[in-house]
């Protein structure tokens, strides 16, 4: 995946010069990429299995047949049958329930994550791709810092510190992907902030803020979304773990991770217990994963026809 972002990346170069060249806008390119995305038909499946799953987690109250807390000790390591697709938990909670539920869990954790690791890598990644100097050595110094410990220990000693909590999962899980937002938006900043229309706005008296904001920063906009796309089932995929770990979601609320870990006692009488969340978590990762592939190939200016 960093290989397919780092590739991405390096062509935006070439995009840019496009529209020096051509006077192309922004309103065209997103056109003729989105009608490049629209041929690759396995993006587009993964695109309608991704809304068809974000709509689950929407509509989770009305399409699961219990409240996914809900224990019936009648019924305690129920086998699947009609009452219970996918049988129950060692609480008799319904697991078909709680694997809908679990879906508003990754689904927000993953965007929401994604929200504050762009937030945080755009913001540091744009000053010191554009003052430079002593700004971008210690902003660069920073991530440096970041990125030397492996992402899930990284995550695992926020959460230790902070606490249990999902508003801490939020903030440890978008600490723990904003140092490759930084990097990629430094990057194509140090290009850009050359251009002649930037040039053109210092020369008009233009603002520090206002070349950032209005002039650099949606010239990386494309390289910004490949990277929202990319990185949520990462998040997905840490939150799953820490869950797993004890240390993430808590019950009684449902997460795809936790329900694995709940069901290792039982799996091997009670095997779709710990495979259903398992199934949820792998569909739904691949599929971001497939699409995020597929929407970088689209903005990819080399394949512009």
């Amino acid at each position: 995946m960093s290989k397919n972002i780092f590739r991405f990346f390096n062509k935006q170069k070439e995009f840019e010069q496009d529209i020096l060249k051509n006077g192309m806008g922004y309103s065209g390119f997103y056109g003729d990429s989105f009608k490049r995305l629209k041929k690759n038909r396995m993006a587009m499946f993964c695109a309608m299995l991704l809304i068809l799953i974000i709509l689950v987690a929407v509509f989770a109250p009305v399409l699961a047949p219990y409240d996914p807390t809900y224990q019936d000790y009648s019924a305690v390591l129920a086998s699947p049958g009609p009452a219970h697709p996918f049988g129950t938990d060692e609480y008799g909670r319904d697991i078909l329930s709680r694997i809908i539920y679990g879906s508003r869990v990754s689904i927000s954790i993953g965007i929401v994550a994604q929200v504050v690791a762009s937030l945080v890598g755009v913001t540091l990644g744009a000053v010191a791709g554009y003052y430079g100097g002593k700004t971008d050595s210690i902003i660069s110094r920073i991530m440096e810092i970041f990125q030397a410990f492996p992402d899930l220990i990284f995550a695992m000693a926020i959460m230790t510190f902070m606490g249990k909590g999902v508003l801490n999962l939020f903030i440890a899980l978008g600490l723990l992907t904003w140092v490759r937002t930084a990097r990629m938006i430094r990057g194509s900043v140090m290009q850009l902030k050359e251009k002649e229309y930037i040039e053109a706005s210092r020369a008009n008296g233009a603002t520090t803020f206002w070349i950032i904001t209005k002039g650099l920063i949606p010239n990386c906009l494309s390289t910004i979304i490949v990277l929202v796309t990319l990185g949520i089932p990462n998040a997905i995929m840490y939150e799953a773990s820490l869950s797993f770990l004890g240390i993430g979601i808590q019950p009684p609320t449902p997460s795809w991770g936790n329900m694995i870990s709940a069901a290792q006692t039982f799996i091997s009488y009670r095997p779709l217990y710990s495979i259903m969340p398992g199934v949820a978590i792998m569909i739904t990762v691949i599929a971001f994963n497939i699409f995020g592939d597929g929407l970088r190939d689209a903005l990819d200016p080399k394949l512009k026809s």
